[in-house]
């Protein structure tokens, strides 16, 4: 990105804090400035930015802004409103937290945690490069973790008490991040289903949502899902941290489904003859296509915490820490601080600017800019 030609963030949010019992309204309005584009999927783009506040405070974070076209779509509008309405109460040391959900003249984004270090796919990318498998205990901690963020997903309660049976659903390795510091964190409840939040299923049931190579038997036949759903999509990414292969190729839908649904699964000891027997059992009993037989998220997760502490080498962040560094030797350190490139400020100035012809008011604001 450059500023060459003076592009400005707008002023973003009013953040509201209700205080003593008269509810009394403190109004702070607050602004981001952008640093770098992270990723572009196809309903919305994530910077790395930083919220700014008075006093030069300064937190960096990332910011989702829903893409023009799709905030114009009520359905698609509704389901980005509901990822923040949904994920800002998941406050889990395995979950992207979410901070905060703003609006600039019916523009929405999101602000959230902002997670220095790689994907799994990023992971799983570099040790095909290297020609490596993955050390099962380091599989099976990450495995185990991103259980512990499904668990609490699963079983998290409304203010009455009742459960909202949150089902992630999509669950893959570009959704789950670690820190450099060795922390895993599942992200992006962009399509989650919850009882409190629209799903665009509910009216177009053939409407396939997710990534679908990694979608359960029943989530692929559009049929209800719970949160054993979700088990047989970590334990998809499972085999793959474990063989560095897809456990499904079929790209034609129709080819995929039969894939999903019936084909036999690939005995994971054919591609990796060491593979724990514990490990191949809790895998199996995860990818089982009868739901019913799966095992919930907990006991997915304990039962690869228990194989992982009785090993010699027990994983921690600690172990994970440093097999990122010697898997990234040259990306591993973060970016120094005050090393960006862009600098915007006056937002709503920003906004008002014309001669901009982009896509609605953020593409206006990046007109000029490389990203």
């Amino acid at each position: 990105m450059t500023d060459d030609h003076g592009a400005r963030l707008a002023a973003v949010a009013c953040e509201s804090v209700i205080m003593h019992s008269d509810e009394h309204i403190l109004e702070y309005a607050g602004s981001f400035r952008l640093v770098r584009k992270i990723a572009q999927g196809g309903m919305a783009t994530v910077y790395e930015a930083e919220h700014l506040g008075p006093a030069g405070f300064a937190k960096r974070i990332a910011l989702k802004v829903i893409h023009p076209h799709y905030a114009k779509e009520k359905t698609w509008l509704q389901l980005f409103i509901d990822e923040a309405k949904l994920s800002a109460n998941l406050v889990h040391g395995n979950i992207v937290q979410i901070y905060q959900l703003g609006e600039v003249e019916g523009q929405y984004y999101i602000a959230m945690e902002y997670i220095k270090g790689p994907t799994l796919r990023n992971m799983i990318e570099r040790h095909r490069e290297l020609d490596r498998l993955i050390p099962v205990h380091v599989a099976a901690y990450v495995t185990s973790r991103v259980c512990r963020a499904l668990d609490f997903a699963h079983t998290y309660a409304g203010p009455d008490g009742r459960p909202l049976d949150i089902v992630h659903r999509d669950v893959s390795p570009n959704n789950i991040m670690s820190t450099w510091d060795g922390h895993i964190k599942l992200a992006d409840f962009g399509i989650a289903k919850a009882k409190t939040s629209s799903d665009p299923m509910d009216a177009s049931p053939m409407l396939m949502m997710g990534k679908k190579h990694y979608m359960s038997p029943e989530q692929i036949l559009g049929l209800d899902v719970d949160g054993r759903s979700d088990v047989f999509a970590i334990g998809v990414v499972l085999y793959e941290l474990l063989t560095l292969e897809p456990l499904f190729y079929e790209d034609a839908t129709e080819l995929l489904i039969d894939e999903v649904t019936w084909r036999p699964l690939p005995n994971i000891r054919e591609k990796v003859p060491a593979v724990p027997k514990a490990i191949e059992e809790a895998l199996m009993a995860a990818l089982d296509r009868d739901p019913a037989h799966r095992p919930t998220a907990a006991t997915f997760g304990k039962t690869l915490d228990r194989w992982c502490e009785a090993q010699s080498v027990v994983a921690t962040p600690d172990r994970l820490q440093d097999h990122l560094a010697a898997l990234f030797p040259t990306t591993y350190q973060p970016s120094a601080a005050g090393a960006e490139i862009t600098r915007f400020s006056n937002f709503k100035h920003g906004l008002r600017r014309n001669g901009a012809h982009q896509r609605g008011w953020f593409g206006r604001l990046l007109h000029g800019m490389r990203v």
